[in-house]
């Protein structure tokens, strides 16, 4: 219970009786403090009585983004009667200088990138390969207006996009509806690389290296129900895929802190401790086959229930086929360096769907299968099913990098 204009930062655990000494903590400015949010529980009693549930959570900043001021200072919140939000009776810290000054410059950057850049192993049988956005405009890809049947080429560069506004309808790309079409759904792995967002993240104290990857086509995704695999025909099935690692960085240490996963309309922090890796500290990562989520490891990934065994499989496996973000690798972004440092590519600036919206309803196609089981495993899948995000089903092209959420905020976990 800190004093008047003061905030508590976390809790004190000790293994006596005995209050702890005053002198063992102390208490910090209410005007360098922010508040915070659990995030991770860290220990549940799970008891049946009230007075005895006790649970411990790790905290993390509320307000977390490249332009947020809020410090993670690693401690925790622990309580028998806190409810999802309520305010919590501590803090986090808050940096009122610069978040800059203690980001890399440019060659430090590279380094990292050198040091730190994961490999992508993506499924022997993966079909949907990626490729540089440039090789995907020189091979064919329109761009749509509403209002308008036929499609633009666009420019290897992309300066024929339109640039900014918003996710209105008005644009979209696709792939030309003939053999060029199948072709360019193939991608091209001997020309992608990954591109690259550098921003200060936790008030500065971290650099977070966004690394986003472009595939020209999504497959379709396999259902999973028990022991039985159902390979879908149009479930998770659209044109243009982004996805990303993100590289959070120490800027007291450099270290390699977490490493993050997207995975379809969310993702996964990872510890490296969690992690495998190649050549030193490159993290190796592993993509699901056709969907391109990202994995720590090889094996089936089930988004839905692991218990019931049910939900949509992501199988992911290493291969020949690999990407080198090390090596194959373009900084597109980094605002905090200024103007001129970093040019963005025309294409970053294109704000609508890289990818049509399909007329095919992909819930029908997993409803036909669930009304071949019996009722009680048919209503349990359907359970499952309603809760998967929208974005699994793939009816919709997805937004560029500058459009997600993460780009300004933390990212979806």
């Amino acid at each position: 219970m800190a004093p008047d204009g003061y905030k508590a930062l976390g809790f004190i655990v000790t293994n006596k009786p005995a209050k702890p000494s005053l002198e063992e903590i102390r208490c910090v400015r209410d005007d360098l403090t922010d508040s915070c949010e659990p995030h991770h529980m860290l220990y549940n009693t799970n008891s049946k009585v009230a007075e005895a549930a006790f649970r411990v959570w790790k905290m993390r900043p509320c307000n977390r983004g490249m332009h947020e001021k809020s410090v993670s200072v690693g401690t925790f919140f622990c309580s028998c009667i806190w409810s999802p939000g309520e305010d919590l009776n501590v803090s986090c810290l808050k940096n009122l200088n610069s978040c800059t000054q203690s980001m890399p410059n440019l060659d430090q950057i590279h380094a990292l990138i050198k040091h730190y850049g994961p490999t992508t192993y993506f499924h022997p049988d993966e079909i949907y390969l990626p490729s540089s956005v440039s090789w995907f405009f020189e091979n064919g890809a329109l761009l749509y207006k509403k209002g308008e049947s036929k499609g633009e080429r666009i420019d290897p560069s992309g300066s024929n996009l339109p640039k900014g506004g918003r996710n209105d309808g008005e644009y979209w790309m696709d792939l030309p509806h003939d053999s060029t079409g199948e072709k360019i759904k193939e991608g091209n792995l001997e020309s992608s690389k990954v591109y690259v967002h550098v921003k200060p993240a936790l008030g500065g104290t971290f650099t977070d290296i966004a690394m986003w990857m472009f595939c020209p086509f999504n497959g379709p995704g396999c259902l999973k129900i028990g022991l039985m695999n159902y390979q879908l025909n149009k479930v998770g099935h659209h044109v243009g895929d982004w996805e990303h690692v993100t590289l959070r960085i120490s800027n007291f240490t450099g270290e390699l802190w977490s490493v993050y996963m997207s995975q379809h309309s969310g993702g996964v922090w990872v510890d490296p401790t969690n992690l495998e890796f190649i050549e030193g500290n490159k993290t190796i990562i592993y993509a699901s086959r056709n969907g391109h989520a990202n994995y720590p490891h090889p094996g089936d990934c089930l988004q839905g229930s692991a218990n019931l065994r049910i939900g949509i499989r992501n199988t992911a496996a290493p291969s020949k086929y690999s990407l080198d973000s090390s090596k194959d690798y373009e900084i597109v972004a980094a605002e905090y360096l200024g103007d001129g440092v970093v040019n963005e590519p025309c294409w970053l600036q294109y704000m609508r769907k890289w990818g049509p919206t399909t007329v095919h309803d992909s819930r029908a196609e997993v409803t036909r299968i669930l009304n071949r089981l019996p009722s009680p495993l048919r209503w349990t899948a359907q359970s499952v099913f309603n809760k998967l995000p929208n974005e699994l089903y793939g009816e919709d092209g997805p937004t560029g990098p500058k459009e997600k959420c993460s780009w300004f905020g933390d990212e979806k976990c």
